[in-house]
């Protein structure tokens, strides 16, 4: 066996409380090099009368690597621990001093598990588990109320441009509540609704008022208290990384320099403001001059824009913030921000923007979930043709899994598309046929799912600004069929904890095959989910050991034949069974 591959750390997501008396263990070996691993455990005090063994299961892999895990319940919350790694006839241990051929003597060399600590579990809203979000961009969604329009508002459903308006509004939103109750998800994600110069309302002006184009502070509380009457949960995008240029105190610091009180609000590399060959001399979000930085790490700005947060949960009672740039501030400021949100709501959600890899913001001291884009792309990578196949496909899947706790997820913020990102239908080439695998994968997999207003009835558009088109509301001009399909898929995800909280494993996922089987399994149901990702039809096989399948969908009896499931599939179909336990 390859021992340079073995891999473990005692802490974040290697070896972490899942429960106030459960912790997760997880090893990484080279890939299909290691037949068997148990955990061997326990107590450093009384190592003897508490040594116990966990099998671990390969529960991911990637291109080069196999990732195994066991949940270990020690008895008095401590763990020392280390692994017995099987390849073949060969068995080797390995604990923190290193890799040994025969085990050494516990506990001294193991790791360590000090204590489980309940304060400091990792808790992310129980509710986020359950929740299916849907995004608004509030000028493109419904005009409610013509008489806050903005001056030279165009005509609705015209061609969106970097700064057009069409009049969308917080009364639009309430006159459409039905529509999303009606669809079936139960959170709402808005995009900024302060003041603001712009359309798209990420250059705030000011952050304790609704924007008058949308509404009004007592618009917003009626939404809210609208939603939560109806069930819907809401949550509100905050811009903490940058303000507008004509925010009243950056304005300060243009006319008075560094003799402005407010200057150290701001990152200023030279005075005075000014742009040089396209550059400000400030920072910036990018290099937009119009978007002036703010130094969070000032005390004076901190505590600004932390009783923002405040405001809005305590007196609005929004129900979790997504944050906009979230990467580009100091990791201080969202420890505070996370202290002061969750003492004034503790089931409050919090969602960064993050890109890229975010597990320095989701050790449990920052943020509950990031917007999972990473998961996006390898979704659409893998649907929008039949190019990649299965083993591609599960491997990337399987390398975005190990790089959070469970606990993280289960509530990451999934999503094929938002105001950022060309639409997912025009993504898979405008095929329906492609969109419906990609939904079926957001509704079946681990995490929280969000839908960009306008998916479920055929919107399609390129990257920003086409993306942000005026919501279609003519029943005659909607895709009705489409929308169905999304109402059903949000309906199942809704009926079957399984979904919402299970564990998730590829079953099928074959070099050369673009065909995939995978399932989510816990204690009392067991779902398998098969898809056909190429133009032919197709039989996909597995082995089944029981013959008490149903199909999630038709409820009609699925039955294996001589311990063989044989699924026959459209092109680019798929087919969801279940099975009560």
């Amino acid at each position: 066996m390859l021992r340079e591959c073995f891999y473990h750390v005692s802490n974040s997501n290697w070896a972490y409380a899942y429960t106030k008396e459960k912790i997760h263990l997880r090893f990484r070996t080279k890939r299909d090099d290691v037949t068997e691993i148990a955990a061997v455990t326990g107590d450093k005090y009384d190592w003897d009368r508490t040594y116990k063994e966990y099998p671990m299961l390969r529960i991911a892999s990637d291109a080069y690597f196999d990732y195994w895990e066991a949940t270990v319940k020690p008895k008095y919350k401590r763990l020392t621990y280390g692994f017995r790694i099987t390849a073949g006839t060969e068995t080797v241990w390995m604990v923190e001093t290193g890799v040994y051929n025969e085990q050494p003597y516990p506990p001294g060399g193991y790791y360590d598990f000090p204590y489980i600590h309940e304060i400091d579990l990792f808790t992310a809203p129980e509710w986020a588990k359950s929740a299916i979000f849907y995004q608004i961009f509030p000028d493109r969604f419904a005009n409610g109320d013509p008489e806050n329009d903005p001056e030279g508002t165009e005509q609705w459903g015209g061609t969106p441009t970097t700064d057009n308006s069409f009049g969308g509004d917080l009364q639009g939103i309430i006159d459409k509540l039905d529509y999303i109750v009606n669809l079936g998800v139960n959170a709402i994600y808005l995009t900024p609704v302060f003041e603001s110069p712009s359309n798209h309302k990420y250059d705030t002006l000011d952050y304790k008022k609704v924007d008058p184009q949308f509404g009004d502070n007592a618009k917003l509380k009626e939404l809210v208290e609208a939603c939560h009457d109806r069930g819907i949960r809401v949550m509100l995008d905050a811009v903490f990384n940058h303000c507008s240029e004509h925010f009243a105190l950056f304005q300060d610091v243009v006319k008075k320099g560094e003799k402005s009180k407010y200057a150290d609000w701001f990152h200023v590399r030279e005075f005075p403001i000014e742009v040089k060959d396209g550059i400000p001399t400030y920072d910036t979000f990018g290099f937009f001059q119009h978007m002036p930085k703010f130094n969070t790490a000032n005390p004076e700005v901190k505590e600004y824009l932390l009783d923002v947060a405040e405001y809005w949960i305590k007196e609005i009672k929004i129900d979790g913030w997504r944050l906009d740039v979230a990467n580009e501030i100091d990791h201080h400021f969202w420890r505070d921000f996370r202290k002061i949100v969750k003492a004034a709501n503790p089931e409050a959600y919090i969602v960064g923007e993050v890109w890229n890899d975010s597990l320095k913001w989701l050790l449990g001291d920052q943020f509950d979930s990031v917007m999972n884009y990473p998961f996006s792309n390898k979704v659409l990578e893998f649907f929008s043709s039949s190019y990649m196949d299965g083993y591609t496909f599960a491997n990337s899947m399987g390398f975005l899994l190990m790089r959070y706790p469970q606990q993280t997820n289960e509530v990451v913020f999934n999503l094929l598309c938002s105001h950022d990102t060309p639409r997912v239908l025009t993504c898979v080439g405008e095929d329906k046929r492609r969109l419906k695998l990609c939904v079926v994968f957001l509704l079946t997999y681990i995490g929280t799912p969000c839908i960009f207003y306008g998916d479920e009835i055929g919107l399609t558009g390129g990257g920003d600004p086409d993306c942000r088109k005026c919501m279609v509301w003519e029943p005659e001009h909607q895709d009705n069929e489409l929308y169905d399909f999304y109402k059903l898929l949000i309906a199942l995800r809704k009926d079957y904890d399984v979904l919402r909280q299970g564990g998730f494993r590829f079953l099928k996922a074959d070099s050369g095959d673009s065909r995939i089987i995978y399932e989510r399994i816990d204690d009392k149901m067991h779902f398998t989910v098969w898809m056909n990702n190429t133009e032919e039809e197709t039989v996909l096989s597995h082995p089944m050991e029981t013959d008490d399948w149903k199909d999630a969908l038709s409820q009609e009896d699925v039955v294996p034949e001589n311990g063989m499931m044989n699924i026959k599939l459209d092109p680019l179909g798929y087919r969801i069974l279940y099975r009560w336990l």
